[in-house]
C-alpha cells in the first residue's frame, strides 16, 4: 500500500515542477520576444504622441531602475495576460494621453519589486510614441473593489495595481496602489 502512495506522490511533485518550469520558461519567452520587439520598434520610432497599442497588444516597457523593476506592458489585465506582462487596465487612457494610465500585474512575479517603492521614485513607461516619466506621489492599499483608483484624472498620472500584502499566500484580500504624475519633460 505504501509503493503506489509514495507513487502517487513523486508524479504529483513531478508534474507540479514540471507545470511550474513551463510557466517560467513560456514567461520568459514572451518577455525576451516582445522586449526585442519593442527595441526594434524603438530604432525606427516615428514622432512621440499618443498612440494605442499593436494589434498584437503589445503597448511598450515599464521600469524601475531603482527597483531593478524591467517587464513589458499588454493590453488587457486577464490572467492569461498577466501571467505573462504587465497589463494595461482596459478603459483607462494611454502612455502619453491625458488622463490616468492604469497597469496591473502579479505582486509574485513583475510587481513584487514594489514592495519597495518610495515617494519620488522614477517610473518610466517606453511606448513607441515615446518615453513617459512619473514620479511616485503615493501609495495605499485598498479593497479588491475600490477601482476608483482608475479613474480618469485631470493631470496625466500612472497607477500600478498589485495584489497585498506581498508576503500573502493565496488570493490576497487588498490591493497595493501606487499613483505617479507625469513629469514634464524639464523635470528630472
Amino acid at each position: 500500500m505504501r509503493q503506489p502512495i509514495s507513487l502517487m506522490l513523486i508524479v504529483g511533485g513531478l508534474s507540479i515542477l514540471g507545470y511550474c518550469g513551463f510557466v517560467r520558461a513560456d514567461t520568459w519567452i514572451f518577455q525576451h520576444r516582445e522586449g526585442q520587439a519593442i527595441s526594434r520598434r524603438d530604432e525606427s520610432a516615428s514622432t512621440p504622441g499618443p498612440s494605442a497599442p499593436e494589434p498584437s497588444g503589445l503597448i511598450g516597457r515599464i521600469a524601475i531602475a531603482r527597483l531593478g523593476l524591467s517587464a513589458v506592458i499588454t493590453e488587457g489585465a486577464g490572467k492569461d495576460v498577466l501571467r505573462r506582462a504587465v497589463g494595461h487596465v482596459p478603459g483607462t487612457a494611454f502612455p502619453g494621453q491625458p488622463g490616468n494610465v492604469g497597469l496591473a500585474g502579479h505582486r509574485d512575479t513583475f510587481l513584487r519589486p514594489l514592495r519597495n517603492v518610495r515617494l519620488n521614485d522614477i517610473i518610466v513607461l517606453m511606448t513607441e510614441r515615446g518615453e513617459f516619466r512619473y514620479r511616485v506621489v503615493s501609495t495605499k492599499v485598498v479593497d479588491p473593489h475600490s477601482v476608483e483608483v482608475l479613474d480618469p484624472t485631470i493631470k496625466e498620472a500612472l497607477t500600478l495595481v498589485t495584489c497585498y500584502p506581498f508576503s500573502f499566500i493565496g488570493a490576497a484580500p487588498s490591493r497595493f496602489i501606487v499613483r505617479a504624475e507625469r513629469l514634464k519633460s524639464t523635470d528630472k
